[in-house]
């Protein structure tokens, strides 16, 4: 997955208050119970150090209005400002989640939030498409297509002049099929949607699957519920797409952690893999991780690493953070260190969950190398020792 959205945190330097809460329950007494929950959030903020501004500014954030069908809310501020308020599609595990750190508490969001796939829907007929675009940050149009508007219908009957005309119609339907196919295939390139639904008439959208390019074609699925038309239904589309959704991060897990246990074998030019925190936080200083493999589940997420104000500024030991530039480094954890050093590095972070492997990548934390080790590295990334 792609954490672009979460660059404005770090453009900054910290402290920071990260609050999770679950507003999930909605009844008559949501809102006094939401007051209190922003209430209690901000006196565990005082009380963890959280300056007088920036406790006030996760009060404001956490009462104002928000959507009633909302899972839950995510805060990140600093210096007195709200930074971050992004919508999350699951409830948080606890009922509050307070930080007040270095950096901030990025690991859960990566279940909540960011985890979700970006997911194109069109919305399809015999004349055109409507374009959706569902992600972590809620859904917006993403563009209407267009086709022939003439001829579309079939007729009943069956002289020469009408089965010619028939087949006009059968031609008008194939040519917008390949427009929409097109537009498709250019709208998620343009966007880097994760996954297509293609919704609507059951045979244009059947068309439009089999003209998709060969490279986009893999990602799309077909559902038999919504549509184009005015009222059609979408709750069976909403679990279609969700379907999808979970079905592409079961498959990209299978394939990344195919390719971490790959690269981390001992042959060729050496692992192109590193797994233990001191192996990883050698790679980030030196701009090496292609993709972080996260399970927040492991030992070593929650491990004390030092961090200064660049992302690469990360060190085992506090002494060494010295040779970084860094006259005052603080303590961190260190999956938040390496996910700050992942996303303004552009690299993509995988959610490891222990249903797709308990003990992948060791200790929880794990990365896929833009270039594999040196010979005098390699038992360092195998043994993420120091």
């Amino acid at each position: 997955m792609q954490l672009s959205f979460l660059t404005s945190l770090f453009d900054r330097p910290g402290p920071w208050a990260s609050v999770y809460l679950d507003t999930s329950v909605i009844d008559e007494s949501a809102a006094e119970r939401r007051e209190l929950q922003a209430r209690e959030a901000c006196q565990d903020l005082l009380g963890q150090g959280c300056d007088q501004d920036t406790a006030r500014a996760v009060y404001e954030a956490l009462t104002s209005g928000r959507p009633p069908h909302e899972q839950g809310r995510a805060v990140f501020a600093a210096h007195g400002e709200v930074v971050l308020d992004p919508p999350l599609s699951r409830r948080p595990l606890a009922p509050a989640e307070v930080t007040w750190a270095a950096l901030p508490r990025l690991g859960p969001l990566l279940d909540l939030a960011a985890a979700e796939p970006v997911c194109l829907v069109a919305y399809i007929d015999r004349t055109g498409a409507d374009l959706e675009l569902r992600g972590p940050r809620g859904e917006r149009p993403a563009g209407t297509v267009r086709g022939r508007d003439w001829p579309v219908h079939r007729t009943a009957s069956a002289d020469w002049s009408e089965r010619h005309f028939q087949t006009s119609v059968e031609n008008t339907w194939e040519e917008n099929a390949r427009t929409i196919a097109e537009a498709v295939a250019e709208c998620e390139h343009e966007t880097g949607a994760d996954l297509i639904v293609l919704a609507g008439d059951a045979r244009e959208r059947r068309s439009v699957h089999d003209r998709l390019p060969a490279d986009v074609r893999p990602l799309a699925v077909e559902s038999e519920h919504g549509g184009r038309a005015d009222g059609a239904g979408t709750r069976l589309l909403d679990e279609d797409v969700e379907a999808a959704r979970e079905e592409h991060l079961r498959r990209t897990a299978d394939q990344e952690l195919d390719r971490f246990r790959s690269a981390r074998s001992d042959t060729g030019g050496g692992p192109s893999a590193a797994e233990g925190v001191p192996a990883l936080v050698e790679a980030a200083r030196e701009h090496r991780i292609a993709e972080l493999l996260v399970r927040t589940e492991g030992p070593d997420a929650h491990r004390e690493v030092w961090v200064g104000a660049e992302p690469d500024q990360i060190a085992v030991r506090r002494s060494d953070t010295h040779y970084l530039g860094e006259r005052d480094p603080l303590p961190a954890r260190a999956d938040d260190a390496l996910l700050r050093s992942a996303v303004m590095a552009g690299a993509e972070v995988l959610r490891v969950r222990p249903e797709d492997d308990e003990e992948v990548p060791v200790g929880g934390l794990g990365a896929l190398l833009r270039w594999p080790y040196a010979e005098g590295e390699r038992e360092a990334a195998h043994t993420g020792a120091g």
